[in-house]
């Protein structure tokens, strides 16, 4: 069976960093996957890695150049491009949804993205043959809350070999070799105009809590601004790191993981924080309730700073809690979000809609 993934992605995010983890391993399970990128995009280094892996890719610059397949399987970053899909392509069309579907902005302002959510996507969801997501939650919500009809979730899943915790004396090495020391705090986001990461909150615990140092990793259009507002505010415990390929090694040097999230679907970064070791401070969101049961493989807080950094302190001064949350954390991924796991049910799922739109046609 050949099915097609194509994005409108222009440069990396984690719906392109799930592709090339996910594609080459649906091989393993009767699938042969197809990816399709736009041309000119930043997004070589995905597109590099899925042809080492032997996936076929196609960098197009209109659909009709695309190879058929027997599905279809969207993934857009804006609507307008998802709407010329749904009208471009041939079904049956499904639509990979991994962004996200609610952001818990204060002050009610998340219901105005809930307006515009409902407004500008689901209206599209509605005219794909179905929808695949990657939260149960996901798919409760988009189907109570937004009316789409013919929902199915597969959970995301993480390269535990690739993301473990540290072996002996590895901890320390790692924070020499990335000039760190000290308790560190690690956030992995995108610095997104949305600011559904929250970075800002993340910096006034760091401002709050002086004795740790917290390390952002990742790049966006925002990146230059927080740097700015850091400076302004005279916070010198947090470490810009930009984009980097050394992301399970920076796990390992971390002591925990900090995200005040806002807004998640099925969080890639939690599940490789879980899956190496870190206890978790996160927002009480559903979709992180959905990963993280309280006291057991972290903590849920509002995603503000003061929680935030009481128990941040918490964490730093107790290496017994960390160890143990962060023990609780990788028995999870390893029991429910491991990739093998996640990859065996998507191509479950797949074969299951491609004879089901067979037996219809």
């Amino acid at each position: 069976m050949r099915v097609g993934f194509i994005t409108d992605a222009q440069e990396i995010g984690g719906s392109e960093v799930w592709l090339a983890e996910v594609l080459p391993r649906l091989q393993d399970y009767g699938i042969a996957p197809l990816a399709a990128f736009p041309e000119g995009g930043k997004t070589k280094p995905i597109i590099v890695k899925l042809e080492t892996a032997g996936i076929p890719v196609v960098q197009y610059q209109n659909y009709e150049e695309l190879p058929p397949v027997d599905l279809w399987v969207s993934s857009a970053w804006f609507p307008k491009n998802f709407a010329r899909m749904l009208k471009s392509l041939p079904r049956p069309h499904y639509a990979l949804v991994h962004d996200q579907i609610e952001i818990y902005y204060p002050l009610g302002l998340h219901r105005l993205y809930r307006l515009g959510y409902r407004l500008l996507k689901a209206p599209l969801l509605r005219q794909a043959d179905g929808v695949i997501t990657v939260s149960r939650w996901a798919a409760e919500f988009l189907k109570n809350v937004h009316r789409v009809p013919n929902v199915h979730y597969v959970q995301n899943g993480v390269d535990t070999s690739r993301f473990r915790p540290p072996d002996p004396k590895e901890k320390e090495r790692l924070k020499q070799e990335f000039g760190l020391e000290g308790i560190i705090a690690l956030l992995p986001a995108r610095f997104a105009i949305s600011l559904e990461k929250n970075q800002i909150t993340a910096l006034l615990v760091a401002k709050h809590f002086s004795e740790i140092t917290l390390i952002l990793a990742g790049d966006g259009p925002l990146l230059k601004t927080m740097k700015n507002f850091a400076q302004i505010m005279g916070i010198k415990n947090s470490i810009f790191l930009g984009r980097t390929e050394r992301m399970p090694e920076l796990y390992r040097a971390a002591d925990i993981f900090i995200f005040p999230t806002l807004g998640e679907n099925q969080s890639l970064a939690t599940l490789e924080a879980m899956a190496s070791g870190l206890p978790i401070i996160t927002s009480h969101i559903p979709a992180q309730e959905e990963l993280i049961t309280p006291c057991e493989e972290g903590i849920l807080l509002p995603a503000e700073p003061t929680p935030f950094a009481k128990y941040l302190k918490l964490l730093a001064n107790n290496e017994e809690l960390r160890n143990r949350l962060g023990r609780s954390a990788r028995k999870k991924v390893l029991k429910k979000h491991t990739l093998e796991k996640s990859a065996e049910k998507l191509a479950q799922k797949l074969k299951e809609l491609i004879e089901n739109e067979a037996a219809h046609s």
